[in-house]
């Protein structure tokens, strides 16, 4: 079933949870055991992301180098398949500009038909180790709304896949400002993009208000509030330098007051992942994306509170 429609028929909140492709080497029955605990909450979908292939250099019995493809996971598109096939739900794969050039797009969006996946989270991806800026594949996308419409005319504008896209509620790093960036989001919604699933928060207020501004510029498709949890107190200065996000003073001075103790600090990341969530609820957002990292304890504890 697509997303839009899910959406569209949805009568209360409901949690989307997102998974990252495990390390090669793990069976199909290792994969599947890992999702489990998550059916007890019969989610609607799950996403599976993606990243871009890494290469590294070799040196050859000559003394010269050669590059080499590297892959170390199982691709999204199996792990979408592998789940879909043992519980009959949706699954999401994320489709990224970087590393793809237009007709590798093509081709991957002819498997996603062949599989019967029917859903696309469409993201123009990060720069490669090394680069300051993104550069697209040569032949490839530069932006994300050049690849949505890359999907949306796939096979003559079959309407085979419903959309989602990437939404900053703190801008993207690379924006100069949150009204250019959303001006961005916007090109996006305009290309085809069925909804959106913001970057992760940790104040609700901040979300509240890019709801508005993207209403404000004519952003009409429903916007999805993403949510991770806090599990460790390095994560306090690691994730506004990956993400480029802020985290509100009380939560950091309730991680600073746990000090050393492990728990106390992945029990209060929690707790205010908790309470975010069930605000978020009372003020009638359409789902919460969880972004799981590989994590289920804490996650499995957030929905069992709140849905």
């Amino acid at each position: 079933m697509k997303i839009r429609d899910i959406l569209d028929t949805s009568r209360k909140a409901f949690p989307s949870l997102e998974i990252v492709p495990p390390l090669k080497g793990i069976t199909h029955n290792e994969l599947i055991e890992s999702v489990r605990p998550f059916m007890e909450f019969c989610p609607k979908y799950i996403n599976v992301t993606c990243h871009r292939d890494e290469y590294e250099f070799r040196e050859e019995a000559d003394g010269t180098f050669s590059r080499h493809l590297v892959r170390n996971k199982v691709s999204e598109v199996a792990v979408c398949s592998a789940i879909m096939s043992a519980y009959r739900i949706d699954a999401v794969p994320h489709m990224i500009c970087g590393g793809n050039t237009a007709d590798e797009i093509d081709n991957k969006l002819s498997d996603l038909k062949f599989l019967g996946i029917e859903n696309i989270m469409a993201l123009r991806g990060d720069c490669t180790v090394g680069e300051k800026r993104f550069v697209p594949s040569e032949g490839g996308y530069r932006y994300a709304n050049e690849l949505v419409e890359a999907i949306c005319a796939f096979e003559k504008g079959a309407d085979l896949f419903s959309i989602g896209v990437g939404g900053y509620p703190e801008k993207h790093f690379e924006a100069p400002n949150i009204e250019t960036d959303i001006e961005n989001l916007k090109r996006k919604v305009d290309a085809g993009a069925d909804y959106i699933i913001t970057q992760m928060f940790f104040d609700n207020r901040v979300y509240y208000d890019y709801v508005d501004r993207c209403r404000k510029a004519g952003i009409e498709v429903p916007i999805i509030p993403g949510l991770k949890p806090l599990t460790t107190a390095r994560q306090v200065s690691l994730l506004p330098e990956s993400f480029s996000i802020d985290i509100p003073v009380e939560l950091t001075s309730e991680i600073r007051a746990a000090g050393n103790d492990r728990e106390a600090v992945y029990r209060t990341g929690t707790d205010w992942c908790i309470a975010q969530c069930r605000d978020l609820i009372a003020h009638g957002v359409p789902a919460v994306h969880f972004y799981t990292m590989g994590k289920a304890e804490n996650i499995l504890r957030i929905l069992r509170e709140c849905f």
